[in-house]
């Protein structure tokens, strides 16, 4: 029969904390190996078909006000059952993946360490090279990945009794995942002619006389590091300048005892910055693998909006609001707000004593970045929903991959990386729609605040106020607070045009 929907919740709360913990332990390499399997198998009995449909017969009869809450602990309950059946192949994974070394300039480097160093070299052929190398292992282990997707596509498909993954994706985000890429597209198109002036002006700054006419996508880690200004963005700065930036806000990161901060480098630490909210709003960790230059800063800045949303949160709201949800378009909202301060011309002067033309020029830097991800990950949607309308043949996806990703940004992808550079759920979505979202916050700024916002208390106060509702609304809720359709791009493309 299983437990009731409280019961379910309480302890799904330990296993989240136990499971949460473990993955960060493995993510900054503290742990050599992932021991996730063991602590999956202590809840076994909480995430059996049993429980899932009980808490989808509970769902079904419950009233609106309490509709939401079970739905997203069905789709728990539904993860804990494809968790259980597939931890340990997940571990062996992990641990594949920790073991692996790339052979280079006679040193034999972690796999993480070495997609870390990639950004830190300044020749431009040894950092084609080890992109090279660790694009090699990495791609060895496809065959592992693909099996686990497909292994876990097939349990979510019977768990959900929804056999398309598309539809699957569409139905929990609320949203039509076609209408929104194609909507993208439009944008994409409108924002092409800036995008090409801007990539070039770009490119040739950063990458240098010796660059090809479509590099690697291995230099876009070095790109986003802003590597030749690296002395302006030191690494030994990004810290205090982050501090401070929040403190003009109004929060002060080092005082909240709930967010746990890990700036620290350790050879096994993914270089991707991340939050893990364990227990929101007691335990919420901020780890970054700082390397010096801008992108430093960035990735602090980001990572801080979503420590801040989780930690923020009203402790009184039920657990599964504040650490549910039905995907993550809403947190990574607040996060690309925070992390866009580094595109105002004004942070550039005020934090690095530069004058005001070099403010705006390295302010445009930041645009060109923003413009480059916000184009790659619209590519990648589109890719995405080509490959989950017929995961059956997922392999014969890989070229569509690299070929969508290099007409809409102009740097080669290999055409193996097509499932290394997959998240989960449609994660591009939810990028997609932070950044529509963003752009229209910042835009309601503005307007409300002035066009200091970034610097503002009255900013932190009105982002205090959403925080407190944790993770109960919708991305797309947000936009029609602010008066806004979800899919309205002007905001964004208004923003990208600035760069041109």
């Amino acid at each position: 029969m299983g437990v009731t929907p409280d019961q379910f919740e309480e302890r799904l709360r330990s296993y989240l904390l136990e499971s949460s913990e473990e993955a960060r332990a493995v993510r900054v390499g503290e742990k050599e190996t992932s021991e996730h399997a063991a602590i999956v198998a202590r809840y076994a009995d909480l995430f059996t078909r049993e429980q899932h449909a009980a808490l989808a017969e509970a769902t079904g009869a419950a009233p609106a006000d309490e509709h939401e809450r079970l739905l997203r602990l069905r789709e728990s309950a539904a993860g804990g059952v494809i968790s259980l059946a597939l931890a340990e192949a997940y571990d062996e994974l992990q641990n594949k993946l920790l073991a692996a070394r790339v052979e280079f300039d006679g040193e034999s480097l972690p796999l993480r360490s070495a997609q870390a160093r990639i950004a830190l070299i300044d020749d431009y052929a040894r950092r084609e090279e080890l992109g090279r190398l660790a694009g090699d292992v990495s791609a060895e282990f496809n065959d592992d990945r693909l099996d686990l997707m497909r292994r876990g596509e097939e349990l979510e498909a019977e768990l959900t009794g929804e056999p398309d993954p598309v539809a699957r994706s569409e139905e929990l985000k609320g949203i039509g995942l076609g209408e929104l890429a194609a909507e993208l597209e439009t944008a994409g198109e409108r924002q092409a002619p800036s995008w090409e002036r801007l990539r070039e002006r770009w490119l040739d700054r950063l990458l240098g006389e010796e660059r090809e006419p479509v590099p690697a996508s291995t230099h876009v880690a070095y790109l986003r590091r802003m590597s030749p200004l690296a002395e302006t963005y030191s690494k030994e700065r990004a810290v205090p300048v982050c501090l401070e930036t929040l403190a003009r806000l109004g929060f002060d990161l080092a005082a909240e005892s709930s967010i746990r901060l890990d700036l620290d480098d350790r050879p096994q630490k993914n270089p991707r910055a991340c939050v893990i909210a364990s227990d929101p709003p007691a335990v919420v960790h901020l780890i970054t693998r700082a390397q010096g230059g801008l992108h430093d800063y960035q990735a602090l800045l980001h990572e801080a909006g979503h420590a801040l949303h989780y930690a923020g949160c009203d402790p009184a709201l039920p657990y599964t609001f504040r650490r549910l949800s039905r995907d993550h378009a809403l947190t990574e909202i607040y996060s690309f707000l925070v992390e866009s301060i580094s595109r105002e011309p004004g942070w550039h002067a005020q934090h690095f004593g530069l004058e005001v033309a070099e403010a705006e020029e390295n302010a445009e830097s930041t645009r060109f970045l923003e413009a480059l991800l916000f184009r790659r990950y619209a590519a990648k949607l589109g890719y995405e929903l080509e490959l989950w309308s017929d995961f059956a043949n997922a392999p014969d996806y890989a070229t569509t991959y690299a070929e969508r990703l290099a007409d809409a940004v102009g740097f080669r992808y290999r055409p193996d990386n097509y499932l290394a550079d997959l998240d989960d759920g449609f994660y591009s979505a939810d990028y997609l729609r932070a950044w529509i979202r963003s752009a229209q916050l910042r835009a309601y700024l503005r307007d409300a605040v002035g066009e200091d916002w970034w610097e503002r208390p009255e900013t932190g106060t009105f982002l205090r106020e959403l925080f407190r509702e944790g993770t109960r609304p919708s991305s797309e809720e947000i936009a029609r607070r602010l008066g806004y359709e979800p899919f309205d791009t002007g905001p964004l493309l208004d923003e990208l045009a600035v760069a041109a």
